[in-house]
C-alpha cells in the first residue's frame, strides 16, 4: 500500500493515520473502523442520503457475481493497466473494485454502508470509506485514475484528485443499453439520452464501445438487473410487476468507456 495516499479527516482535512481500531488526524478526531474494515467518514450534517439498502445491495451482488458484465470489467482492468493509485468512485459492493487492486493501490468510496460491508469483506487489499461522491475526503492530486461506473458524476471533485496527466475512466451505458428489458416494462421504451464526453481539464484519451447480448435465466436475475439501473426509482409498481411473467430474457448490454487524460 501506498504510505503517501491516506484518507483525510472530514472535519479539518488532515491526513487520517489508520490505526488497528480506528482512522485519527493530528488534531485527534478519531473514526472508528466497522467490523468489516471500512470507515465511516461522511459528516452528519452533510448526509442527504444513506444509499442503497441492503436488500439493493444483496441483488446487485448476486446479479454480477454470475458473471452477466464479466467483460465490461475485463475491458476496464485492461485500461486500467497496472501500479496505479486508484480510486473507484461510487465502488457499492465491490465486484469490480476487487479485479482492480490485484495490481493497483486502491480506494473505494461509496454513501452506502451496506454496500461497503461486503466491499470490505470481499477486498482486504483495499481501503474503503463511507462518503459523498460529492466531497471525497482525499488530498488534492493524490490519486492517478479515477473509475466512474454508472455512479455520479462530480466533475470538480474528480479534477481536484487527480495527478497533473492521471486518468478518469467513465463508464456510462450507451443509447440502446438494456433496450429488450425495457420494452418488457415499457409500452413506449425509450432510448438513453446522449452524453457530451468533453470536460474542462481533460482531453479524451480513447474511447470503447463493449456491445454484447446476455442471457437472463432466471426471473430473479431479470429483476436483479432492473433494480440495479436509475429506470426502477422511476416507474410505477404496476409496469414493475410485468417482469413476474418473465423467467429468461435476451436483452443487449452497451456500455461505452471514455478514458480521460488530465492536462
Amino acid at each position: 500500500m501506498s504510505n503517501q495516499t491516506q484518507f483525510f479527516c472530514p472535519v479539518c482535512s488532515l491526513p487520517l493515520s489508520e490505526e488497528e481500531k480506528s482512522f485519527t488526524c493530528p488534531k485527534n478526531h478519531c473514526f472508528d473502523k466497522a467490523k468489516q474494515g471500512y470507515v465511516n467518514l461522511l459528516i452528519s450534517n452533510k448526509q442527504g442520503t444513506h444509499g442503497d439498502d441492503k436488500l439493493m445491495v444483496k441483488a446487485r451482488q448476486s446479479f454480477l457475481e454470475k458473471g452477466y458484465y464479466g467483460k465490461l470489467r475485463d475491458e476496464i482492468e485492461f485500461i486500467i493497466g497496472k501500479g496505479n493509485v486508484l480510486l473507484d468512485a461510487g465502488c457499492g459492493e465491490g465486484y469490480y473494485t476487487s479485479c482492480f487492486s490485484e495490481n493497483n493501490d486502491v480506494f473505494g468510496i461509496d454513501i452506502s454502508k451496506e454496500a461497503l460491508k461486503i466491499a470490505a469483506r470481499k477486498c482486504k487489499n483495499a481501503r474503503f470509506a463511507v462518503a459523498s461522491i460529492y466531497d471525497i475526503p482525499l488530498c488534492d492530486e493524490s490519486v492517478d485514475v479515477v473509475v466512474n461506473i454508472f455512479a455520479p458524476d462530480s466533475p470538480s471533485e474528480y479534477l481536484r484528485l487527480i495527478k497533473p496527466n492521471g486518468r478518469l475512466i467513465m463508464v456510462t451505458p450507451m443509447e440502446n443499453h438494456l433496450m429488450e428489458l425495457k420494452k418488457a416494462v415499457y409500452d413506449n421504451p425509450y432510448t438513453n439520452a446522449y452524453v457530451e464526453p468533453s470536460r474542462d481539464g481533460f482531453v479524451i484519451k480513447s474511447q470503447k464501445e463493449v456491445k454484447y447480448e446476455i442471457n437472463l435465466e432466471t426471473n430473479e436475475d431479470i429483476i436483479s438487473l432492473f433494480k440495479m439501473t436509475p429506470y426502477y426509482y422511476n416507474t410505477s409498481q404496476k409496469d414493475i410487476h410485468k417482469l413476474d411473467g418473465y423467467n429468461d430474457l435476451v436483452t443487449r448490454v452497451e456500455f461505452l468507456i471514455t478514458e480521460y487524460e488530465k492536462i
